[in-house]
């Protein structure tokens, strides 16, 4: 089928925000996913279900007729890189032309954010295989952000006083479907931001203003983020993306704030004030956790 899209993560709600939209578009879509049970169902839209981003030869199968790819990246993970490689050498085999790869903002093999570096190495192997690319490099996700105080209603973090353009799940994929369907994108990194760059600082007053209830942050050293994290016995790689994501924000390679939404999507990104507003569930559900 000409011009055919495959979608990774559609049981996720940037994938399916994604899948969503193109099927609004009436544009004919695969998505690809690990449970055929979980992935919703639109017209226009296939599934092709049992696939993990490690098995080469499911994915090479699964994307078989695909034109476009867009590649959702792996949940973090110790094997994260191996599995991502092995999607893009599936999607080379297929005969996949063009991928979208949702990236990370500032992705080195050098960059403060460890989990970061996951992501260069994934765009490292899409730019080797020959096949044309669009790097959406995201920013933080303003989405998790609600989640960071403690039931004391305490943010900590090594965050010092950097500041980040921190962008909305729902605005970067957006931002994807305008990648996707329109042309002039291919061999383009963009950088993936809110409207304004924010301190962890203003992300506690916000939370504050929204819930009614205070929220602080503590500006954590980078030992006193490891001892803090220690009795949550995660594996130590995992302990090292937390904390480095807050030292990322410090080191102020996070502070970039674009115009990438308004350009790909044709609206204007959300605000973290606007993003809250916009779900009050969130809202609730810290006001409950912080009662607890």
């Amino acid at each position: 089928m000409a011009n055919l899209i495959a979608v990774t993560g559609a049981t996720g709600f940037l994938g399916g925000r994604v899948a969503h939209l193109l099927a609004e578009r009436e544009l004919p879509q695969r998505l690809v996913v690990r449970d055929a049970s979980r992935a919703p169902t639109f017209p226009g839209a296939t599934t092709v279900g049992g696939v993990s981003y490690g098995d080469f030869e499911a994915m090479r199968s699964a994307l078989t007729g695909v034109e476009t790819l867009l590649f959702v990246s792996a949940t973090e993970s110790e094997h994260r890189v191996a599995e991502q490689i092995s999607v893009v050498d599936a999607a080379k085999a297929a005969g996949v032309r063009r991928i979208v790869y949702i990236s990370f903002l500032g992705a080195s093999g050098t960059c403060v954010f460890t989990f970061a570096r996951h992501h260069w190495a994934t765009e490292e192997q899409i730019r080797s295989s020959g096949m044309a690319f669009t790097f959406l490099r995201d920013n933080l996700y303003l989405d998790v952000l609600p989640y960071f105080p403690g039931a004391d209603g305490v943010v900590r973090g090594p965050a010092g006083n950097g500041r980040f353009g921190g962008v909305a799940r729902a605005d970067v994929a957006d931002a994807a479907v305008g990648a996707l369907t329109t042309d002039g994108h291919d061999g383009v990194s963009y950088d993936v931001t809110g409207p304004a760059s924010i301190s962890m600082a203003d992300v506690a007053a916000d939370l504050t203003r929204a819930s009614g209830q205070l929220i602080t942050f503590d500006n954590e050293t980078l030992d006193q983020a490891y001892a803090s994290r220690a009795k949550l016995n995660a594996p130590e790689w995992e302990v090292a993306g937390w904390v480095s994501s807050y030292a990322a924000i410090a080191a102020g390679e996070l502070d970039v704030v674009s115009d990438s939404v308004q350009r790909l999507a044709g609206h204007p990104p959300m605000s973290f004030a606007t993003y809250l507003e916009r779900n009050p569930a969130v809202v609730d559900r810290l006001r409950s956790r912080k009662a607890v």
